[in-house]
């Protein structure tokens, strides 16, 4: 049985209850907008998000109407995001395939994210649960200013893994945060375990995140973007980071500072990505999620005790680190 199959046994489900609301909220009868909420439904991912959610609200009590609303009202506002992020972007890729605003145009894709984030706000309302409204209300604004962060990260003279973690915070990690305190809340847990459950999250996302930057460091035509994509957009990411301030390189951090003002070549990106590999950056990255590995096993063996969840997220967190793609 492979790591996705293992993770959806004890939710299957719930899951598919999941599935079906989720389809309901990405359909319209209007043309264009029709037209591009099938084209985003088409594509989703393996559901990692909602998964969690069911998870850690199986954790700390039972599945419920609330569950689902919330969580259809989390990937909706995710799902939002990715929208108009590329957009920001002027990525024309999205998991392997043609980006929303790619397929149609940059104006359909704003207002397309617009309108997935006014449906998120409406299931997160079916909830009647002010607690789960604002942590989604506060969800949008924090990745938002992560977005913001980000960007403003890439005119910043310094090249600080400080920084790069704030960023993952405010964007991959919160969601994973969001998901975590999401199921829990739904459940009815306590404060205590709901803060719990956050940490948990944000560890898990950082976890994520890490992976995903990984990534941009090989070739690869499964993952569904080029070799030092992220550079070409101005990023610098925690390989990088580590072997520059490891090293000290003053021609590889003239070349950083290149990347940093898309000014690089192609050339001069794969030099920088064959710096961070050859100089331990890869190493540092995976030490760095073992880390992280660490503290989430931690909360599961302590905060976990039905078998079935407990197993269930262990193959979520192996999977985290272990995924391909």
């Amino acid at each position: 049985m492979d790591y996705l199959s293992r993770i959806k046994q004890p939710i299957e489900s719930e899951l598919s209850d999941f599935n079906n609301l989720f389809a309901e909220a990405l359909s319209h009868t209007d043309g264009l907008l029709s037209q591009a909420l099938a084209y985003i439904r088409q594509r989703t991912g393996k559901r990692m998000r909602p998964m969690l959610i069911l998870l850690i609200a199986r954790n700390y009590g039972q599945v419920s109407d609330v569950t689902q609303n919330a969580a259809v009202g989390l990937e909706l506002l995710h799902t939002a995001s990715l929208v108009h992020d590329d957009v920001v972007d002027e990525s024309e890729e999205r998991r392997g395939q043609a980006s929303v605003n790619a397929t149609y145009d940059n104006k359909v894709a704003v207002l397309v994210g617009d309108y997935l984030l006014s449906t998120a706000l409406l299931h997160v309302a079916y909830t009647k649960n002010t607690n789960i409204v604002k942590y989604l209300a506060e969800l949008g604004r924090t990745l938002a200013s992560g977005e913001i962060l980000q960007l403003s990260n890439i005119s910043n003279d310094k090249i600080s893994e400080d920084v790069y973690y704030q960023v993952i915070k405010q964007k991959t990690a919160a969601l994973f945060e969001a998901c975590c305190a999401i199921g829990a809340l739904s459940a009815g847990a306590t404060d205590e375990d709901i803060e719990k459950a956050k940490v948990f999250g944000q560890n898990l996302g950082i976890i994520f995140q890490i992976r995903d930057d990984i990534f941009d460091y090989f070739d690869s035509t499964e993952i569904g973007k080029p070799t030092g994509n992220d550079m070409a957009e101005g990023k610098l990411t925690l390989p990088v980071i580590y072997a520059l301030n490891d090293t000290n390189d003053s021609s590889m951090i003239e070349l950083a500072y290149k990347v940093k003002n898309r000014t690089a070549t192609s050339d001069e990106i794969s030099r920088l990505v064959a710096f961070a590999k050859d100089n331990g950056g890869i190493d540092y990255a995976k030490k760095r999620m073992e880390d992280f590995h660490l503290d989430c096993m931690n909360y599961i063996d302590e905060q976990v005790s039905s078998k079935e969840i407990k197993d269930s997220l262990k193959c979520y967190l192996d999977y985290v680190i272990q995924r391909k793609k």
